[in-house]
């Protein structure tokens, strides 16, 4: 298993770490097989989602915001509430193909930690199994 660190800058943001994954994939030598990705956070999430355009994610982000506002009514007492219920909708796992060494990505798609309650240290822990 390895691990990428990453440092984000905001309490919401979608934070690019495709290149980082396919770093760790190529590491690997695996030629074909799935790459396997989990972050051990309550707060924040994974996605893969466009990555040509960066108003798609401030979209999703604004979705969300509106979906699960920061100032709503929650019984948990500690203030990121919303960042809970948002990393739950987003999820804590991914799994990508990968052939010829590489992440099989769509041409638009990018692979994004997604901080709900940053700015914070964060870990995305990923296996790469070969098939």
């Amino acid at each position: 298993m390895e691990k990428i660190t990453v440092r984000t800058g905001k309490r919401q943001e979608f934070f690019d770490v495709t290149d980082s994954v396919n770093g760790v994939v190529k590491k690997s030598g695996v030629n074909s097989g799935v790459c396997h990705m989990y972050v051990p956070h309550t707060t924040c999430g994974l996605t893969i989602n466009e990555n040509a355009d960066p108003s798609v994610k401030a979209d999703i982000i604004s979705v969300l915001e509106k979906l699960v506002p920061e100032d709503g009514r929650y019984a948990h007492s500690e203030g990121n509430s919303d960042a809970h219920v948002k990393s739950s909708m987003t999820g804590h796992f991914l799994c990508v193909l990968v052939e010829g060494g590489t992440l099989q990505l769509g041409t638009w798609q990018g692979i994004y930690l997604c901080e709900f309650d940053g700015p914070r240290t964060r870990q995305i822990w990923i296996k790469v199994m070969k098939q």
